[in-house]
């Protein structure tokens, strides 16, 4: 929303962000920033947030979870073994070496490419017509 407020306050309190926030907020910012937030617990309001990349989307106050509402069914209407191994890329990548990436990427994705799905994707953009998703 575009009232919310996100930060790591914890240094305020004599404490460390150790549930998550000092090794996963540099991996999603620049950890200069991530750097300031851990060591003065300030906080930052949602447009610095959306332009430092931490969040996606910001809804009018009390609009939130309509607009996540939104964003899950836009999601949800693609190939649901796409959308899985897709995510499961993205998120395992992020340990991969350049010279392992395409090869871990592929060993991946390649069910994608010969499944049930792959064919009613193809089949239903050349028919003008929404995809009958199997998940398989």
């Amino acid at each position: 929303a575009d009232n919310s407020k996100f930060g790591i306050p914890e240094v305020k309190r004599g404490l460390a962000a150790a549930a998550g926030g000092l090794v996963r907020l540099p991996r999603q910012i620049s950890s200069r920033v991530a750097m300031e937030m851990a060591l003065t617990g300030d906080f930052m309001d949602a447009d610095r947030a959306l332009s430092l990349g931490l969040i996606n989307q910001v809804a009018p106050a009390g609009e939130a979870l309509a607009q996540a509402k939104a964003l899950a069914a836009k999601i949800a209407e693609n190939g649901p073994l796409a959308v899985k191994r897709s995510k499961q890329v993205i998120k395992e990548s992020i340990d991969w070496s350049q010279d392992e990436m395409f090869e871990k990427q592929q060993e991946i994705v390649n069910p994608v490419f010969s499944s049930e799905d792959a064919i009613e994707g193809a089949t239903a953009f050349a028919e003008k017509r929404k995809p009958n998703w199997k998940g398989r």
